[in-house]
């Protein structure tokens, strides 16, 4: 980190420069002839035969700039900080250095990866999986919302790779009878900043506590916390600082816009902008639970595919929510940021920022979720008369003024009854939901994907059809 007393290595791509530093053109242009010579393979960077195979059958052609600088450095036996946009291959430039371990030394309970949601440890073990799947790799992944005994007995069979969110591991440490990870050899922290932030504190200090101090650490993010007490606290042994970007920023092939609109007419320009960008998929970001499955429900009213995904829901759901959107069998994604960290979905054609993320870093991994690997992106940011401050940060954050998305007044306001009226039915479904969930041992109603029967109270049945029909009617008028 730039403030850790001088005891990381800093590696920079063509893309990073140190910010006090004056940069002329000719010394750029000979660091970027110099990075660009060496590696073309996987093979150059020292990654074996078996593991190069599994890399061609996955699609992966090239390395990534984060690969190229991280995996050489973790091959040979360092302390690794991996900093790159989002989207960029991090996973693979730690799972690749590991992976190569374990087939030099087969070992039980070889490898502790910390993340911090659910979503994102599915993910990586199945990016595990995938690579180490000629190698016999076992993986486990040990997360809140399922069933502690089913993964007892998961970790009493001894996985090579065990990838947790930190509170549901210290129950299994205090709780499981002989699980211990004493003979851990690599402990991974990826979204790091967020897992060495004050929400685990706790939970990393008892898990550094018990895993052993002679091991590799590597730490990967998007974006870094440059405090030295937190780096210590991680426990890394002269580590490399790996950086493809020193300065917070987006992809350079995502299309960012802002929407400059009254609060209280929001829900009409979101439903005028799905409508405009018809045939993309979204992923639109809420700052609540409530708020997310809410639009989800009004969406729906109006004949629009949306499914929720945010953490009142049970994991099962969560994980069939991101299936359903995964395999395209719905267009619009509505989540709080427990999705804007580290998933990995192809096809999202556009993210939109429906209410306007606290912190500014927030703002970098939600728009990550679109223009990944070198696609193209869209991104639009809703700023209402409350978030002008907050929109300014993110701008200073990444360094660029964002241009207007391009509205028509007349026709968002063209929507506004249909949209009142789908607002209430929301409201209606809603307020049915909060007391289903009271209920003693009531059956736990599906988030969204039936109706919960308001529309048949308030329309005789023919809410949903009607309400899609009108909505359909007033764009064709537009």
């Amino acid at each position: 980190m730039a403030d850790d007393s001088g005891k990381s290595v800093a590696i920079k791509t063509d893309g990073a420069k140190d910010e006090d530093s004056s940069s002329d053109d000719d010394n750029s242009n000979v660091n970027i002839a110099e990075n660009d010579k060496p590696v073309k393979t996987f093979k150059d960077l020292g990654v074996t035969e078996v593991l190069c195979e599994a890399c061609e059958q996955l699609g992966w052609k090239t390395p990534t700039k984060i690969q190229v600088e991280a995996i050489p450095v973790a091959l040979q036996g360092k302390d690794v900080i991996g900093l790159a946009e989002t989207g960029s291959g991090k996973t693979g430039a730690f799972a690749l250095p590991i992976l190569q371990s374990l087939l030099a030394s087969a070992q039980r309970l070889h490898t502790l990866i910390l993340t911090p949601t659910r979503e994102l440890a599915f993910q990586i073990a199945e990016q595990f999986e995938a690579l180490g799947s000629s190698i016999g790799v076992k993986t486990a992944v040990i997360v809140g919302g399922i069933d502690m005994m089913s993964q007892s007995l998961v970790l009493a069979k001894k996985p090579h790779i065990v990838i947790a969110t930190p509170g549901r591991l210290i129950d299994h440490l205090e709780n499981t009878k002989g699980f211990s990870l004493r003979a851990l050899k690599f402990l991974v922290m990826d979204e790091a900043d967020r897992i060495l932030n004050m929400d685990f504190e706790t939970e990393v200090d008892k898990i550094l506590k018990v895993i052993p101090r002679d091991r590799r650490t590597f730490l990967f993010s998007a974006t870094m916390t440059k405090k030295v007490a937190k780096l210590q606290r991680a426990a890394l042994k002269d580590p490399v600082k790996c950086a493809v970007n020193t300065k917070y920023s987006t992809v350079e092939k995502l299309q960012q816009y802002y929407v400059f609109i009254p609060s209280k007419y929001k829900d009409c320009y979101l439903v005028s902008i799905i409508n405009e960008l018809a045939g993309n998929s979204f992923m639109i970001f809420c700052s609540t639970c409530n708020n997310a499955q809410r639009v989800a429900l009004l969406l729906r009213n109006l004949g629009i595919t949306a499914i929720p995904l945010h953490g009142q829901m049970s994991q099962n759901k969560r994980l069939g929510s991101l299936n359903k959107f995964k395999s395209k069998s719905r267009s619009v994604l509505l989540a709080t940021d427990v999705a804007s960290r580290g998933l990995d979905i192809p096809h999202v054609d556009c993210v939109i920022n429906y209410d306007i993320p606290t912190h500014s870093k927030d703002y970098i991994h939600r728009v990550g979720r679109t223009a990944r690997a070198g696609r193209s992106g869209k991104s639009i940011t809703f700023v209402t008369q409350y978030d002008v401050e907050l929109f300014q940060r993110i701008e200073t954050l990444i360094g660029k003024k964002l241009p207007a998305f391009p509205t028509q007044e007349e026709e968002v306001m063209m929507l506004v009854e249909r949209v009142s009226e789908a607002q209430r039915f929301a409201r209606i479904e809603m307020k049915e939901q909060g007391e289903k969930r009271k209920r003693p041992r009531g059956e736990e109603g599906d988030d969204t994907e039936q109706s919960s029967g308001v529309r048949k109270k308030v329309r005789g049945g023919k809410g949903t059809r009607d309400c899609s029909m009108r909505i359909q009617l007033c764009f064709s008028r537009i």
